[in-house]
C-alpha cells in the first residue's frame, strides 16, 4: 500500500476519518431551540449524563411554550442530574425570554430566513451562548456550512499544525475559531467537525493517545505530543 502523501490537504484528513467514522452526528437535534438547550444540558457531563438530562427537560416540559412560562427553580428540577442545574435553567429562562421578545413567540425558525452572519450575531447575543454553541446551532440544525471548535477538534488541528494559538494559555479564542473556520472548506465543515469528535474521544484523547490505532497517524506531526517509545517519526 503507498504511502500518504504528506503533506495531507483537509481533504485526505476528512476523507480518511469519514472511512472510520462514517460522519456520526453525536445524537444532535434538527429543531434549533431544541439542540440549543440540548448543548446547555451538555455543558460540563458526561454524554450519557446530558443525554438523560435533555430528555427529562422535554418530558417535563413537553413543549417549548411551556418553557417560555416556567420559572428559573421550576426549569431547574428535571436537569439536576447533569449539574449546574442553577445556572443552566437561569441561561435557559433568559434566553428564552430574549427569544420570545425578538421573535414573539420561542422559536428559532426565524434564523432559517436570515445569512450566517446575522443568525450567528444573533445567537451570541444570547446568555451563555458563545461561538461554539452559535455555530453547532448553524451546522447541526440551520446546515450551514460553519466550524464549531470544541475541544476535541481544538486539540486535533493543534497536533496537526494546522492552527496555532493566540492565547498564553492555548484556549481557543473566537479569533482562532475564524481563523480555523476559513482555512477548512465549506464542503468538509460537517464532516471534519463531527468525525474528529469521534476520534477525539476514543483516540485521540488530551493523555495517552492511541497514535497507533489512528486513522490519520502517517499524516499527523504530533505536536505538543510525547514521542511513544518505538514509533517511528513523521517522514515528510
Amino acid at each position: 500500500m503507498p504511502s500518504p502523501k504528506y503533506p495531507p490537504t483537509a481533504w485526505d484528513i476528512a476523507a480518511a476519518l469519514k472511512s472510520r467514522y462514517r460522519n456520526f452526528n453525536h445524537h444532535n437535534l434538527k429543531e434549533p431551540l431544541d439542540e440549543l438547550l440540548f448543548i446547555i444540558c451538555s455543558t460540563k457531563t458526561s454524554e450519557a449524563s446530558y443525554r438523560d438530562t435533555f430528555r427529562s427537560l422535554k418530558a417535563a416540559f413537553p413543549t417549548h411554550h411551556r418553557i417560555a412560562e416556567a420559572p428559573a427553580e421550576y426549569i431547574a428540577r428535571p436537569i439536576v442530574r447533569g449539574g449546574l442545574s442553577n445556572q443552566k435553567a437561569k441561561a435557559i429562562r433568559e434566553l428564552f425570554d430574549i427569544i420570545v421578545a425578538k421573535f414573539g413567540e420561542p422559536t428559532l425558525d426565524p434564523l432559517r430566513a436570515m445569512d450566517d452572519y446575522e443568525a450567528e450575531e444573533f445567537l451570541l447575543s444570547l446568555p451563555g451562548v458563545g461561538k461554539k454553541v452559535a455555530r453547532c446551532v448553524l451546522m447541526y440544525s440551520l446546515g450551514r456550512r460553519v466550524f464549531p471548535v470544541d475541544t476535541h477538534c481544538w486539540r486535533i488541528v493543534r497536533r496537526l499544525g494546522w492552527v496555532r494559538p493566540t492565547q498564553k494559555d492555548k484556549h481557543c479564542a473566537p479569533r482562532d475559531m475564524d481563523r480555523l473556520q476559513s482555512k477548512i472548506p465549506p464542503q468538509l465543515r460537517h464532516s471534519l467537525h463531527v468525525n474528529m469528535i469521534s476520534l477525539g474521544r476514543k483516540i485521540c484523547t488530551p493523555a495517552a493517545p492511541r497514535c497507533d490505532e489512528c486513522p490519520i497517524m502517517a499524516w499527523c506531526p504530533k505536536i505538543g505530543v510525547p514521542r511513544i517509545k518505538g514509533m517511528p517519526p513523521v517522514k515528510r
